[in-house]
């Protein structure tokens, strides 16, 4: 059912992997506590480069392992698509750019754990901030997910 909606989707969404997303170096705080933008939310040292700040706002297609956040009805509501699944599960500390918290629009996707998925939506560049400080700098608002489960 899902493979019938993929070539529609694909010529509606820019295919952006972590390969790009994650292809600069952010350099965070060495103190995590210390707030990175100040009042207004203006960051103090701008480190997205121009041409990833540019896929702000642009509907894209991802591809990485999701990590539940929020789970409403068994189905996920909220989750992380991280580069690759050491990150979720055996203690690497992903890098601020090799994750995207995404959240899905409608009732919500059902988990798949410990393989690839494609989220298609639309994609937020920019520091994510929570009482000015630093909690990521992806987001995206989920429209559909696809699963590549090779026992199907």
């Amino acid at each position: 059912i899902v493979k019938e909606e993929l070539p529609l989707l694909e010529g509606k969404y820019a295919s952006i992997s972590f390969d790009k997303l994650a292809s600069f170096d952010y350099t965070m705080p060495e103190d995590l506590t210390e707030p990175v933008a100040d009042d207004d939310g203006q960051v103090y040292k701008e480190q997205i480069p121009a041409p990833i700040k540019a896929l702000n706002g642009q509907n894209i297609s991802l591809k990485g392992f999701m990590l539940p956040l929020k789970v409403e009805k068994s189905l996920v509501t909220e989750m992380l698509i991280m580069r690759d699944q050491s990150m979720c599960c055996y203690g690497t500390v992903p890098k601020i750019n090799e994750w995207v918290s995404v959240r899905m629009e409608g009732k919500g996707v059902k988990p798949i754990m410990d393989e690839p998925v494609t989220i298609f939506g639309t994609l937020k560049v920019g520091e994510v901030l929570e009482n000015g400080y630093l909690v990521g700098i992806y987001e995206m608002d989920g429209q559909s997910m696809t699963a590549e489960t090779s026992n199907n």
